[in-house]
């Protein structure tokens, strides 16, 4: 134990001294989660929270604020005092799939806020029923060219992340697939365990339990390398479909207005959780990787992620209802 917090004994010093030195954080701050309890953002920020609240001497507060696919979340986190205290836990869906979509989210993804880092990734998945008559990629993309339209697949609501992921793999593979929405992603997905829809796409996290049980049948798997807890999945990259293979990620943004100070001191405190061993081996049972990466970075990952979103939205004409 002691060789363990030896080497991030000098990073906690700096971190705590640069914080006392601006009198931040004194006060416990409020980290807005733009989606419901028990979802992959809501781990992700409560797996980081209790820890940079420990870090910091303030508790980190979780605030589940829903609706609007994580625009109503979002804009009340562009909307607050830019000092340090509320926080929010951005994806590509509020940062991304939202702007794309909706003519008015409330918030401008790329002017409104001050990216702090990337805190994980997760691997996203095409799951399907077993009563799908396919065991592998090639049998499903067959079935579907052999039956187009018949197969369908079940999203959040239209211009959600999941609409979008179903846009981009009919595209990429040239099949036909009803799209069918729903008001949030409980609903959809208890559709598809009841076998009324046929398919899904989804975060890794929310969708493992059901694939492990048998509920649902993964059929690929969007991440860099197969993941640990579904070794016999391909990646959409191995199956030739490198425009599917991007990972979710989840990450920490400030309003504008946050001062570059409170900034560097909140991307030092994350980046310091974050390389804590029990926090990367509690996203790792989670089939998620810690990040990280620096303010710059993740302004860039942003911008990135809204072109191709742009470019998807208009190419399938998906607009948010």
């Amino acid at each position: 134990m002691r060789r363990r917090t030896a080497g991030i004994g000098p990073v906690l010093m700096l971190i705590s001294g640069l914080a006392l030195a601006q009198g931040y954080p004194a006060k416990p701050i409020r980290l807005v989660v733009p989606f419901a309890p028990g979802g992959t953002s809501d781990i992700v920020a409560r797996i980081v929270a209790e820890p940079l609240g420990k870090l910091l001497g303030q508790s980190v507060v979780v605030d589940n604020k829903t609706g609007a696919g994580g625009s109503i979340g979002m804009t009340e986190v562009a909307r607050a005092p830019g000092d340090g205290y509320a926080l929010g836990l951005a994806t590509v869906s509020t940062h991304a799939v939202n702007p794309a979509t909706q003519p008015r989210p409330g918030y401008n993804p790329e002017a409104d806020f001050q990216p702090i880092t990337v805190l994980a990734t997760s691997p996203n998945v095409m799951a399907a029923h077993p009563s799908v008559p396919a065991a592998t990629h090639a049998q499903f993309k067959a079935y579907l060219l052999a039956h187009p339209g018949k197969l369908a697949y079940a999203s959040p609501g239209n211009g959600s992340l999941g609409h979008m992921l179903g846009a981009l793999y009919t595209h990429a593979t040239g099949t036909s697939m009803l799209h069918v929405p729903y008001r949030g992603a409980g609903p959809a997905k208890n559709d598809v365990v009841a076998g009324q829809v046929q398919l899904l796409f989804d975060n890794l996290p929310s969708a493992l339990p059901l694939i492990q049980s048998g509920q649902l049948r993964a059929i690929a798997v969007a991440s860099p390398k197969r993941v640990e807890s579904l070794p016999e999945v391909p990646t959409f990259a191995e199956l030739d479909l490198p425009a599917n293979n991007d990972p979710a990620w989840f990450g920490l943004v400030a309003p504008a207005s946050t001062p570059p100070a409170v900034v560097t001191a909140l991307h030092r405190a994350v980046t310091a959780v974050l390389a804590q061993p029990e926090v990367r081996e509690r996203l790792r049972a989670q089939g998620m990787a810690g990040v990280g990466n620096s303010p710059a970075q993740f302004k860039a990952q942003i911008s990135t992620e809204l072109a191709r979103m742009r470019q998807v939205a208009k190419a399938a004409r998906i607009e948010a209802d």
